[in-house]
């Protein structure tokens, strides 16, 4: 080793909060980018901290203070912070064997966690594709979906259509279906061809001026009007999150999911589900699909299936759509990733469902998620600013307006928001706020720790609103 690279080598691991928080904090203004943020936001965004620790529902910030993570990092902790059997499990199998490669071998672990998801997941869903990440395991789905059309001799099956402020991920294929294009067209237009949009089921503000149950539900139809103008033949997919995170946790009504199936059924065109946010238990059953009993032909998977231990997520497929994919017929999937099925990725992920089923945290986040979405609905008559309360298990939103009979919005991470979430920092709480205020706590939480979340966010919007003079 040069006497530069032991520098760097040394100057690296040197860094320690404990020791010289300044000079840590200088490393990052200097060469950390966050993600989704400016250059050297972690220094001049108040929102943006350094974490070191944490334990069940809390972290812990370098300046030493205990935050509840109502937003479970990002939607996925599901399982709570420093579970040390899932350390250990990758411990263990790092030891063993980490890596083979994703194409030409794999690993018990592999085998085992697919095996468990072809049994967990719904109907027949049982072939899985493992990837890093939900953008990856989108852009899985994506290009399945396109080559066994090709395969059935449907190539012109290009299009697919989603909802309108949905998001499925960051790479080209997975942005190019999120439905919120005003965010990247500055940036990265022309976006991949064929992705058509539209509106979702958000009863409190309905796109198509219609109230439910009167509707009809005309949002569902609406897939089928776009469908059938577009031309069927045309279609390739209809992806779907469940329930949307990103529309503001938009819940739909009973009968949206099963007729979409139906519609998508008719039409010859295949339904994903993008149940990266909503698996793994966060709604109270394992998946969302559940509450309804539909079954998607493809469903993608991330987030709470590891809990954000190891980077991994995974595509699963009916069996009719893998068995296109013959190789008597040498049909192969022409899509690799180098670290789709990681050993230790695989190894976090079992460990981590393991946990999930062992201490039952599905039913816990079914019961906790109730009684959290009774008090929020209690809670909003006290609060102005509160136009509307969503959500079923562990993940849920309030939304925020300035006024409650004209439902008019705050900016979308405009000064407002950025406000609210300081003063719940403040108070002893880390989430996310843009004209919605979410709360999605791990799925570990106990009815006390509920109480310090609705106290903390009941304090937060009184000073909130005092502050924007609501009061």
């Amino acid at each position: 080793m040069s006497d530069a690279h032991s520098q760097a080598l040394a100057a690296a691991l040197r860094l320690n909060p404990r020791h010289d928080l300044p000079e840590v904090m200088q490393a990052a203004t200097q060469h950390l980018w966050l993600h989704a943020s400016p250059w050297q936001a972690l220094t001049t965004r108040s929102d943006r901290r350094l974490l070191v620790s944490g334990h069940g529902c809390t972290v812990v910030d370098a300046h030493g203070k205990t935050y509840l993570d109502a937003l479970s990092g990002l939607w996925l902790v599901n399982v709570g912070h420093g579970r040390q059997a899932i350390a250990e499990a990758m411990a263990q199998q790092a030891r063993t064997l980490a890596y083979a490669s994703a194409s030409r071998a794999t690993t018990l672990p592999a085998i085992q966690l697919a095996t468990l998801l072809a049994e967990l997941a719904p109907g027949d869903l049982s072939t899985v594709l493992l990837s890093s990440g939900g953008s990856e395991a989108v852009e899985s789905a994506l290009k399945i979906t396109r080559q066994y059309h090709t395969l059935r001799g449907e190539s012109e099956r290009y299009k697919v259509i989603s909802r309108r402020g949905s998001y499925h991920g960051a790479t080209y294929g997975a942005m190019s279906v999120s439905g919120a294009p005003q965010s990247v067209d500055p940036y990265y237009s022309p976006l991949v061809p064929g992705g058509l949009t539209v509106s979702a089921p958000y009863c409190y503000r309905c796109d198509y001026r219609k109230t439910y149950p009167s509707c009809d539900v005309y949002c569902v139809e609406a897939i089928e009007d776009l469908l059938i103008y577009e031309n069927p033949r045309t279609v390739a997919a209809v992806i779907a999150e469940p329930i949307s995170a990103a529309c503001g946790v938009v819940v739909p009504p009973p009968e949206y999911l099963p007729r979409l199936r139906d519609i998508c059924d008719r039409h010859g065109v295949l339904l994903i589900f993008d149940e990266i946010i909503t698996g793994f238990g966060r709604t109270g059953k394992m998946f969302a699909a559940e509450h309804w009993d539909v079954v998607p032909d493809i469903m993608t998977l991330a987030k709470g299936l590891s809990s954000g231990y190891a980077p991994i997520a995974a595509t699963v497929c009916r069996t009719a759509i893998a068995r296109q994919f013959d190789s008597a017929q040498e049909h192969a999937l022409a899509h690799l990733l180098t670290f789709g099925g990681q050993a230790v990725a695989c190894a976090a992920a079992l460990a981590n469902v393991q946990i999930l089923i062992q201490e039952d945290l599905v039913a816990n986040a079914a019961a906790q998620g109730q009684y959290l979405l009774t008090r929020l609905h209690e809670l909003a008559t006290r609060h102005p600013t509160v136009g509307d309360v969503r959500g079923l298990g562990l993940l849920c939103a309030l939304e925020l307006v300035q006024d409650r009979r004209s439902k008019e919005p705050f900016v979308a991470e405009g000064p407002e928001s950025r406000r609210l979430l300081d003063i719940l920092a403040e108070l002893g709480m880390l989430t996310r706020a843009d004209t919605n205020l979410y709360l999605a706590p791990p799925l570990c939480i106990q009815r006390h720790e509920v109480e310090q979340l609705i106290a903390m966010v009941d304090a937060g919007l009184t000073q909130f609103e005092h502050e924007c003079a609501y009061l």
